[in-house]
This record gives C-alpha cells, sequence and structure tokens, in this order.
C-alpha cells in the first residue's frame, strides 16, 4: 500500500530543503534520538538508552515489514536525521468504506524546530502520501499535554473534532 508513495522526496523548508526517505535499519539510532529528544516521550521511557536497542530494532523491523505501514525520516542538506514519522493505512468500513492514514511519532530534533520541517513533512502526508493510497482522512492523536503541538496541527488544518482514549496494558 504505501510502496506506491514515491520516495524519496526535497521538501522546501525555510533556509532550503530536507529529504524524506523510507526509514531502514541503519537510521535506528537517530529514531531513538528524535524519540528521547522530546519530553513527553522520555518521560514515558524512549529515553535512547542503548540497552532498549534491541527492542526497538524489532519493532522498527515490524513496521518495515508491513505493507500498510511505513517510517519516514527527513534528513537535510548533510545527511543528518532532522525528523521522522509513521503512517499506517487503515482500511475502515465507517465513512463508506473510506481508507484513513494514521499519522504517529512525529518528531522534530528540538534544534531544527521553528525551521518548516514538521509542517512540510504534515503537508507532504496530507497532499501526496495519503492520497496516493487512496485515503479519503489523515487522523492522528496528540497527548493533552502538547499544547503547541495541537496549535501547530489547527494551522495546518487538522480539526480537533474526536477526544482520544488509551488502554496501558499492564507487563
Amino acid at each position: 500500500m504505501l510502496a506506491s508513495v514515491s520516495l524519496p522526496v526535497d521538501l522546501p523548508v525555510r533556509d532550503g530543503v530536507v529529504t524524506v526517505r523510507h526509514a531502514g535499519p541503519h537510521h535506528l539510532d537517530d529514531i531513538m534520538r528524535l524519540l528521547s529528544d522530546d519530553p513527553i516521550s522520555a518521560g514515558r521511557g524512549d529515553a535512547g538508552d542503548p540497552a532498549d536497542r534491541g527492542l526497538y530494532g524489532r519493532a522498527l523491523a515490524r513496521i518495515i515489514d508491513k505493507p500498510a505501514n511505513e517510517i519516514v525520516v527527513a534528513v537535510d542538506s548533510d545527511e543528518r536525521v532532522v525528523g521522522t514519522l509513521q503512517l499506517t493505512v487503515i482500511p475502515g468500513m465507517a465513512r463508506r468504506g473510506s481508507t484513513r492514514v494514521l499519522v504517529e511519532a512525529v518528531r522534530v530534533a528540538s534544534d531544527e524546530r521553528s525551521r518548516g520541517i514538521g509542517a512540510a513533512m504534515m503537508r507532504w502526508v496530507t497532499e501526496s502520501a495519503a492520497p496516493a493510497v487512496g485515503a479519503g482522512l489523515v487522523q492522528l492523536t496528540s497527548d493533552a499535554a502538547r499544547v503547541d503541538a495541537h496549535r501547530f496541527y489547527l494551522r495546518l488544518g487538522f480539526t480537533d473534532s474526536h477526544i482520544g482514549f488509551k488502554y496501558g496494558i499492564p507487563d
């Protein structure tokens, strides 16, 4: 499904371009770094601990192995990974059988924020990736504490139309 999304692609940002690519195992440490660079993720255990590399590596392999999933990275002109996000295509019955694209784990390196990288990646999702798989809807959840992220998504045209719920399964 997501194989029909053509990558790599160059996206304009405020001071140049970033290139969005399929993430591979060689991007694992960069993705871990971006997850741990976020205080909310770090508070949930995404601390970038090398001891967790095996867990993240297995998760990345499972995601890459499923055609309805994709992790992409955005790299700058020096090939430094400055952003990432995960996409999942969800076929559905609601909305007259509409297909959705779920966006997860959107991260931009803290020292690269305000360059327009996140906005460029999300525009790519809504204008290219989702239409390429026939999706009629792009959806995401955002932690209630991410007030700045909520303003960001609203600026991009997303609506805060639902209340999300999560249930943590005990270890």
